[in-house]
């Protein structure tokens, strides 16, 4: 059962055909003059993916992308695995986990591959549930249940030491491995960290965050009410509907990323296919729901943030719960740190661990 096999991604062409009938097929739904995004991602740019996801969209070459990188698969806790696993020209560089969120993908991390493995040996899973990990089969896979996975992946590719990088649900999962493992865990760096909290005693920047921070919590948006209570029913329409996965997704990736960085549609189209193909809509709305609150993170920490980000991170905040060793306010970006600005992601991810590095040395 601790076998590592090799795997590639092959999606047969009777998926494809059946993605390509229903998208064919989609009856589309009304939408009042002149709503614009008002109520949600407007018509006409679903069916302009939707019509490049049918007619200009080539998945075998992207596929191939995909393919780039080496992949594997293993059971852990009585759970398939997926992951990517690039090493090191280097055999003393540091593993290093990239651990992506909700509606991202191993697909997120490509672009940070190349700029990052002449530094470490990098492990790039995805997350149980999602992808082509493929859906969770029982209850209780949380954030920690995660962590424990991937500890355990860790162990068996022979690494008793690593660091671990994460955005959204990747961030969370990041923070357990660091409570869960602390002895073995290096640092964690995140370009996500909710810091919620009174914004007594905060000035300025900080107490504009924090007050948005705390509007965020109080009156949380539609999808993560429905995730976080009713994975299952929101799990048919997106299952059968490739327009109705199309949306949800897409919805997300133009109001969470830098318009001045935006991520290019035959990105999010691959990103689309990936929940599509390996129909991890229910699995992986599920974590929300089975996820509660975070565990303290005793290893040090660095925090990267970007200005069109869901929420912004608040230093003092962050330093009452963390051991925060850097810290980045980075100039552009938004959720889809990789995605966006893998250039300035690389870099900060570098930096902080070469810190660490060089803060531990005699």
């Amino acid at each position: 059962m601790n076998d590592i096999v090799p795997y590639r991604i092959d999606v047969p062409q009777t998926e494809r055909d059946d993605l390509a009938d229903r998208l064919d097929r989609t009856r589309w739904p009304d939408e009042l003059p002149g709503a614009g995004w008002d109520y949600g991602i407007p018509l006409d740019r679903v069916r302009a993916l939707a019509d490049r996801w049918r007619h200009g969209y080539d998945w075998r070459r992207h596929e191939a992308e995909l393919n780039e990188f080496p992949q594997f698969t293993t059971e852990i806790d009585g759970q398939r695995v997926h992951f990517l696993h690039v090493r090191s020209a280097n055999p003393e560089a540091l593993p290093l986990l990239l651990l992506h969120g909700w509606p991202g993908s191993v697909l997120e991390f490509h672009a940070l591959i190349g700029r990052l493995a002449g530094d470490f040996h990098l492990v790039v899973p995805s997350l149980p549930g999602f992808g082509f990990s493929g859906p969770t089969a029982e209850r209780g896979w949380d954030l920690h249940r995660i962590a424990r996975a991937l500890a355990e992946l860790m162990t068996r590719l022979g690494y008793p030491r690593f660091g671990a990088h994460g955005g959204d649900w990747g961030s969370g999962v990041a923070r357990a491995l660091g409570g869960a493992v602390p002895e073995r865990v290096v640092g964690v760096h995140v370009n996500y960290l909710p810091t919620p909290g009174p914004a007594t005693g905060l000035t300025g920047t900080d107490r504009d965050r924090a007050e948005r921070t705390a509007a965020f919590a109080a009156n949380r948006p539609g999808y993560q009410v429905l995730q976080a209570t009713r994975p299952q029913t929101i799990s048919y329409a997106l299952t059968d509907s490739p327009a109705g996965q199309l949306a949800w997704i897409a919805e997300k990736f133009t109001e969470w990323a830098d318009p001045a960085a935006a991520i290019s549609d035959d990105v999010l189209l691959t990103d689309v296919s990936i929940y599509w193909f390996t129909r991890t809509a229910g699995s992986s709305a599920r974590l929300a729901k089975e996820s509660g609150h975070g565990t303290p993170c005793p290893v040090p920490m660095g925090v990267a943030v970007l200005p069109h980000d869901i929420v912004l991170s608040v230093r003092p905040l962050a330093e009452r719960l963390f051991d925060i060793r850097h810290w980045t306010e980075l100039p552009r970006g938004g959720h889809f740190a990789a995605l966006e600005v893998p250039v300035e992601l690389a870099a900060d991810i570098r930096a902080f661990f070469r810190s660490l590095v060089i803060s531990s040395s005699p």
